[in-house]
């Protein structure tokens, strides 16, 4: 039993585990990119739909949209430019792009509807938005009520594939699915006009702190409005770090092929699935649509993959997937299951077709994300988040303030640690609400799951519905509903969903009886 004066996120580390790590190895992530452009240049980094990029390849793309925004849309350091796009090539190299130039990026889900899009780009003040041609449409009608963009970038999805095979995917996905639904941004430029001409524009390399803004990456926190984490070159290193020292021994840089289904404008798969990538050399194979179970499949059947990071309903999706059950992979290193938590049956059953357990872990957009982990070596499932990850702390605190350290008895759990956002963007009482002293307060229910310092988490934040993952905020799908004249009041839960995790349940009361 852990006693009263001592720290579990001390004590609780495998051999196996770096306990603190060295946050200071590089001083921003555009020094973390240009290192392992460099050691790792013939490897390679990014294989999606047919097309390899290797690290090499992804420098000199990025630093060509790095150059077209220096020199024609006149972005400076600290700028922000918005990013709505699928996990697509285009996605990782106007990402570095936009940090080559020291400029903020803001990741949008593609999936917002105009409302929801018109409140980020206003609150982050967003100058520049990269878009995904099916999506422009509901970035057209979110323009008329935006305040700072000033200029538009819209890429297809075959763009970075060969010339006719890039051809034949835009037509038939606009053509043949009607996947593009129309839409007229006049102003708008093109993502291949930008590589085209930044070709020939110099690009100069701004001066980056470690303590300069990165990321607004927004969530609902512990609250129904979005809010934009503000997340430094400090914080997503430290982050990336951590989850070094977490599986160091288990990987090899310069030889991992990672599979990223999860959306790289999630902060898991940003975190792990491109910055991690990156620092460890390894290849990203990006999944555009990984709800095409089938396509997914097909996919991987022709690369060894050895790692991979979902969420429930995708490993769920796939052990019910009778061919992936088939596909033998030998190269399996690290199943790592987040946004929201694995259930037995489905741990079970991927152990069974897999060898390998998913190691679940938990993290939240205020920290970068990762807190907890299960070291790869843990002994079946657990039933809980794991540990802390290297240098975090992590306090368990009943309502009156007194700091839980008995196994089984719940409280808010609060974390400390150099991945800990810097406050919410423009929201200096929100920031301070959820502080407490220099603890980050989750606003989730966590006890000591054993003396060992694993953590159990009792329930997740009240305000929120988690749905596969992706925060849903019961106060807008609220605001919508009220929209309609016959209702009279409403209100959104969550319900627990074997598919989803948790579903949406609306009640309405009608102002007009039926």
């Amino acid at each position: 039993m852990v006693q009263h004066n001592e720290k579990p996120w001390l004590t609780s580390y495998p051999e196996d585990v770096q306990p603190e790590v060295d946050t200071t190895l590089f001083g921003s992530l555009v020094d973390m990119f240009e290192f392992s452009c460099e050691k790792f240049r013939e490897r390679p980094a990014l294989h999606c739909l047919g097309t390899t990029l290797t690290y090499e390849e992804l420098d000199h793309k990025a630093r060509c949209f790095a150059a077209y925004l220096q020199c024609v849309l006149h972005v400076k350091a600290g700028d922000h430019v918005a990013l709505m796009l699928p996990n697509i090539i285009q996605y990782p190299v106007a990402l570095y792009g936009i940090l080559l130039t020291g400029a903020v990026a803001v990741n949008v889900n593609p999936m917002y509807t105009p409302r929801e899009l018109v409140h980020q780009l206003n609150d982050s003040e967003a100058r520049i938005i990269i878009v995904i041609s099916n999506f422009a449409h509901t970035l057209q009608k979110a323009l008329v009520e935006t305040k700072t963009i000033e200029h538009v970038v819209i890429t297809s999805i075959g763009d970075e594939c060969s010339a006719l095979k890039g051809y034949f995917i835009n037509w038939a996905l606009k053509y043949i699915k009607r996947a593009v639904p129309r839409f007229n941004i006049p102003e708008a430029i093109t993502y291949k006009q930008v590589m085209r001409e930044g070709e020939n524009y110099p690009y100069t390399r701004p001066i980056i702190s470690p303590d300069d803004l990165v990321f607004l990456q927004y969530t609902g926190g512990t609250t129904g409005v979005a809010k934009g984490a503000m997340l430094t070159h400090r914080n997503m290193l430290a982050n990336v770090e951590q989850a070094w020292g977490m599986y160091h021994t288990k990987l090899t840089e310069g030889e991992e092929l990672v599979v990223t289904a999860i959306p790289l404008y999630h902060v898991f798969a940003l975190c792990i699935n491109c910055l991690f990538t990156t620092r460890i050399g390894a290849a990203s194979l990006l999944i555009p649509d990984a709800r095409n179970i089938k396509s997914f499949v097909n996919e991987l059947k022709k690369y060894d993959a050895t790692i991979i990071t979902g969420v429930n309903t995708l490993f769920n999706a796939l052990i019910n997937n009778e061919e992936f059950c088939n596909l033998p992979l030998s190269k399996l290193k690290l199943t790592i299951g987040g946004g929201t938590s694995v259930q037995k049956g489905v741990e079970n059953a991927w152990f069974t077709h897999t060898a390998m357990h998913i190691l679940e872990g938990y993290g939240l957009t205020e920290c970068s994300p990762l807190v907890a982990v299960c070291p790869y070596n843990v002994d079946g499932y657990t039933g809980t988040i794991g540990i802390p990850v290297p240098s975090t702390e992590v306090l368990i605190r009943d309502e009156q303030g007194r700091i839980i350290t008995e196994v089984g008895v719940p409280g808010e759990l609060l974390v400390k640690g150099p991945q800990v956002m810097r406050g919410y963007y423009g929201r200096e009482v929100a920031t301070q609400k959820v502080f407490w002293g220099e603890y980050l307060r989750t606003g989730d229910v966590a006890c000591w799951a054993n003396d060992k310092g694993y953590i159990r988490l009792v329930d997740r934040k009240k305000d929120l519905i988690l749905v596969s993952g992706f925060n849903v905020y019961p106060s807008e799908i609220e605001d919508v509903i009220m929209l309609h004249p016959n209702v009279l009041e409403v209100a959104a839960i969550g319900v627990p969903s074997k598919h989803s995790g948790e579903s949406v349940k609306v009640f309405i009361v009608r102002k007009n009886k039926p």
